[in-house]
C-alpha cells in the first residue's frame, strides 16, 4: 500500500548508492529511515496502512501477529525510536524502508519536483523530506511488515546527523566593498 509522509526527518539515507545489508551478502539495497512524531497525521497514516496490509495478508491472525512483531526490528518496519540509541530518535517513531538495487534508485527531487543528484548535497541525514513508501506484509519464511522506498522530496534543512554543519551565506558578512565612511578618521592629526 503506497502512502505519503509529509515533512519527516530523514535518517540513515543510502539513497544514491545501494549497499549490502551484511557485507558480502550480494543483496545491495537502498535504505532510509524516517522519524515520525507519535500521534501525528503521519503516524496515523502508517499505523492504518500496517493494519490494513496485515489484515489483507494474515486475515484473522493479523492482530496476534502484529502484537508479536511489535518491537522486533526483523519483523516490523515501524519501531519505537526509544529502542535505538541514535541522535534524534528519542520520543519518536522510526519507519525503516528499503529498495532492492535491481528495482532502481528511488526518485529524489527538490521542492519544485526537479530531480536531485548526490552532488546536490541534499537530502541528507537530519534534513526534512516528504516521502512515498510502500507498506506491505510478507509471509513465511520472512514473515513481517516491511516498507519499501519509492521516492523522496527535499523539504527543508535540519541539523545534520552526520556531525557536519550545513554552511550558508548567513554565516558570513558581505565584504565585497569596504565601507568608505570609516576609511578616514578626521579626528586623527597628521
Amino acid at each position: 500500500m503506497k502512502i505519503k509522509l509529509n515533512d519527516v526527518r530523514l535518517s540513515f539515507p543510502d539513497i544514491w548508492t545501494a549497499v549490502e545489508y551484511e557485507k558480502g551478502d550480494g543483496k545491495p539495497r537502498y535504505n532510509a529511515s524516517y522519524l515520525i512524531t507519535p500521534g501525528s497525521e503521519n503516524d496515523k497514516v502508517i499505523r492504518a496502512a500496517i493494519k490494513q496490509v496485515a489484515i489483507e495478508k494474515y486475515g484473522k491472525k493479523a492482530d496476534s501477529l502484529l502484537a508479536a512483531f511489535a518491537g522486533v526490528a526483523q519483523k516490523m518496519c515501524y519501531l519505537d525510536g526509544n529502542l535505538k540509541d541514535y541522535d534524534g530518535y528519542e520520543d519518536m517513531m522510526a519507519l525503516t524502508a528499503h529498495r532492492k538495487e535491481k528495482d532502481g534508485r528511488p526518485f529524489v527531487c527538490d521542492g519544485s519536483k526537479n530531480p536531485l543528484t548526490e552532488s546536490d548535497g541534499k537530502p541528507y541525514a537530519g534534513c526534512y523530506v516528504n516521502a512515498t513508501v510502500d507498506i506491505y506484509a510478507q509471509d513465511a519464511p520472512n514473515i513481517g511488515i516491511r516498507a519499501g522506498i519509492v521516492g523522496l522530496q527535499f523539504v527543508r534543512d535540519g541539523d545534520s546527523f552526520g556531525g557536519t554543519s550545513k554552511g550558508g551565506a548567513d554565516d558570513f558578512e558581505d565584504i565585497s566593498a569596504p565601507d568608505e565612511s570609516s576609511a578616514f578618521d578626521d579626528d586623527i592629526p597628521f
